[in-house]
């Protein structure tokens, strides 16, 4: 039986890949970090990769029809801690020469019947909406129905880390009734997504499709189950370090470890070291903490506060260390078999750069592959 097919731009370490599964057949994978691309390789083989910007990438590299085409595009300047230069931006700005090569291949009768664009949720509100629209916008213009849905990782592993999905479908391809709703529906269609609907004008809202998708099975991985005892390229805090992070707690997180401590079992959880502000207004550090069995969302390691610190409560004993590589590959959905960068940053920036599989996985079986008309055989496949 044949395999849909697809092509992953702004691939990374080929997460969306690994979510679609082996039910999918990968014809053309592009990302311009040579590090990342590197990473692929090792997992992926590199017969289909092409390192290299994308705006330099010719239409002849790209090899027949792919049923699907995945964009995670870079999300910096979408992102709440970014500069808010949006769709403009020079990295977000990106789509942009991404959406020329799409132009293309419709020029060429080769455009896809789906396209799933991946961001931050913060794309829904960038520019008051305007970027979101634009995003829209460019997908109606090239005769694509679409619609979104924000998708938390959470459902699926033990980290926080709503993300956007935008998918499309070519305008003449029939969609099962099956998988749309007749209006919004949580929790895949948040409060904010309705708000950006809105904001959208009368034309655009006419192509949208408010997505179906069922609600996962409830997790069965906790966070201490991700968690190593002796763990690799990270060390434990000494006992001065530990004490040093407590003694940057407010009460009120201070009060979390007590509570743990007095829990009568072993409770792992996670600390970020944020900039806040005194009652004087001036600057401090300090250390925050949660024991709710997720994880913060991870992120690129742009400096110390944003690597998630892991702390190990035991009846009276408390330990700290930085939360390790393959604990983050854990976070993200990945096997440990994947073969991660053996540099601590360029780990973290990958993972933290990555896209969560089971969430492409649960979009896939649910959404994609219906729409195609392929068979759950796809959804054994990638089990």
């Amino acid at each position: 039986m044949a395999k849909p097919t697809f092509y992953e731009f702004f691939a990374g370490g080929g997460m969306a890949r690994a979510g679609l599964g082996d039910g999918w057949e990968c014809l053309f994978a592009n990302d311009f970090d040579r590090k990342k691309a590197e990473s692929y390789r090792r997992n992926w083989g590199g017969d289909k990769l092409v390192t290299k910007d994308v705006r330099e990438i010719e239409l002849s590299e790209l090899p027949g029809r792919a049923d699907l085409i995945w964009a995670s595009f870079p999300c910096q300047d979408l992102s709440l801690a970014g500069g808010g230069a949006g769709l403009k931006g020079e990295r977000s700005g990106t789509f942009w020469p991404f959406w020329e090569i799409v132009k293309k291949l419709r020029m060429e009768s080769r455009h896809s019947p789906l396209l799933v664009l991946e961001n931050v949720c913060g794309a829904l509100t960038s520019h008051g909406g305007k970027d979101f629209s634009a995003l829209c916008s460019a997908l109606a213009e090239e005769g694509y129905r679409f619609g979104a849905l924000v998708m938390d990782a959470s459902l699926f592993v033990p980290q926080s880390r709503p993300r956007l999905f935008i998918v499309a479908v070519r305008g003449n391809l029939a969609i099962p009734a099956s998988l749309m709703e007749e209006g919004a529906a949580t929790p895949w269609h948040t409060r904010a997504l309705r708000v950006a609907f809105e904001r959208l004008p009368a034309k655009l809202r006419k192509a949208w499709i408010w997505w179906r998708l069922p609600a996962p099975a409830a997790r069965n991985r906790s966070f201490v189950d991700l968690i190593e005892d002796e763990p690799t390229g990270v060390l434990w805090h000494s006992r001065e370090e530990t004490r040093s992070l407590l003694a940057k707690m407010s009460k009120v997180n201070l009060a979390k470890i007590e509570a743990a401590k007095k829990s009568g079992r072993r409770m792992v959880g996670t600390l970020y070291r944020r900039t806040r502000y005194d009652v004087d207004g001036e600057k401090i550090q300090r250390a925050e903490a949660r024991f709710d069995d997720v994880a913060g969302c991870l992120r690129t390691p742009a400096g110390g506060s944003s690597r998630q610190t892991i702390l190990v409560v035991e009846g009276g004993r408390i330990r700290s260390r930085l939360i390790s590589v393959r604990e983050t590959a854990r976070l993200m959905g990945l096997s440990d078999e994947y073969i991660l960068p053996p540099n601590y940053n360029e780990a973290y920036h990958l993972t933290g750069d990555g896209v969560v599989l089971p969430v492409v996985r649960h979009l896939a079986t649910h959404i994609l592959e219906p729409v195609l008309g392929f068979s759950n055989s796809i959804s054994r496949a990638a089990a």
